[in-house]
């Protein structure tokens, strides 16, 4: 018998056709050699729509090279795509489109505004948001700045902390504010100060083109002066069940206003670093279940709203409390914060997952449901 086949799609960066988890899809290919799945790696740009082919990149376990090689069309398909501005991108939407009919083992999630609203329809999840709303105008900001003393200003659909701009309203000036922040290129915008009026107009200016939010923020500031938060992934397992594969803590750059390992920051096992922030293991242990149950929960109502899924990323803000936020949602999270913590048997697990699942997959004829599946 054939082994199953698992086409890994992906995106090109640039014209120059570079891969950013050339590394992680190796590793992938490799474990999925072990497992009896055959894995290779194709973009959009690489179907011959005509000939229904694939000119796929393929690794040779044996040889350790990468070639490439034509191929039919996958079983299963294991979207890794994110969200870029260019025609690759539309490519994609287009990619998408024609081959609805096969089998996806994950479906795109919508954007920051309309996760946090279908969250908010659940009482489960709605005590677990930060106050937000969508901005159009001053306004907004205003009424947000009211309610918290702190307020972060982001994308709908950014990733890795781009254009994120943080506000703090300085305790002894009514109208002086403290503003720094990450341009759409991870540059840091040093702190400084600016009055309101002020304000208005560069938080305007931060918006243009764009959509953003403006959220509440929770204290996570560390004795250090950094930021930091927690990445926990959940994923489908062997039997197709959601399942904890594991949390990780980040700690931002110095400066930095995000805790994004892009950006300059660093990860730490969620353990120790919660054992620190809340004072004592008990309360960390017991937050550690919580943020478990909350994590399966979440994926499990996300994938009942938008179609399947097959892992899942929420980044998680803790107060001194161990009261827990949902900060944001990502459907194609990166795996390295469990390698640069040191905790390599969770990175590799966190890698055999979607091929675990991918098998049962295939074994139960299951085709995921995309009844619900929407586009970015």
């Amino acid at each position: 018998m054939p082994e199953p086949v698992l086409g890994i799609l992906t995106l090109y960066l640039n014209e120059a056709r570079q891969l950013e988890e050339k590394t992680v899809y190796r590793r992938m290919i490799i474990e999925g050699s072990r497992m009896g799945l055959d894995v290779f790696v194709f973009t959009p740009a690489d179907v011959h729509t005509s000939k229904e082919q694939i000119h796929a990149l393929v690794f040779d376990v044996k040889s350790g090279t990468w070639s490439r090689k034509w191929r039919s069309f996958p079983n299963m398909i294991y979207d890794r795509c994110r969200i870029q501005r260019s025609q690759r991108f539309q490519q994609l939407l287009r990619f998408r489109e024609r081959y609805n009919h096969l089998t996806f083992l994950n479906r795109p999630l919508r954007n920051k505004w309309t996760i946090h609203q279908t969250f908010s329809q659940r009482s489960r999840f709605r005590q677990h948001l930060p106050e937000t709303l969508l901005y159009q105008s001053s306004a907004d900001l205003h009424r947000m700045l009211k309610f918290s003393p702190v307020v972060y200003v982001k994308p709908i659909n950014g990733t890795g902390g781009r254009g994120i701009l943080r506000i703090e309203r300085q305790q002894n000036g009514k109208n002086l504010f403290d503003i720094q922040g990450r341009r759409q290129n991870r540059q840091i915008i040093a702190p400084r100060k600016v009055s309101l009026s002020r304000l208005d107009s560069i938080v305007r200016q931060w918006c243009l083109g764009g959509r953003f939010l403006v959220q509440q923020g929770i204290p996570l500031r560390l004795p250090s002066g950094r930021y930091h938060d927690y990445r926990m992934l959940v994923q489908k397992n062997g039997q197709g069940a959601w399942e904890l594969t594991g949390i990780a803590g980040r700690v931002g750059a110095a400066r930095s206003v995000t805790s994004n390992l892009h950006g300059g920051g660093h990860a730490i096992r969620a353990e120790k670093l919660l054992r620190q922030w809340l004072g004592s293991p008990e309360k960390a242990d017991k937050t550690m279940r919580t943020a478990e149950k909350l994590g399966i929960d979440a994926a499990a109502f996300l994938e009942e709203s938008f179609g399947a899924l097959c892992e899942l990323a929420l980044d998680l803000a803790i107060n001194r409390e161990g009261k827990i936020y949902v900060l944001e949602v990502n459907p194609k999270p990166a795996r390295e914060v469990f390698a640069r913590s040191g905790d390599s048997a969770t990175y590799r697990k966190a890698l055999q997952r979607p091929l675990e699942y991918a098998l049962w997959v295939y074994k139960n004829k299951n085709t995921p449901s995309s009844a619900k599946a929407v586009e970015e």
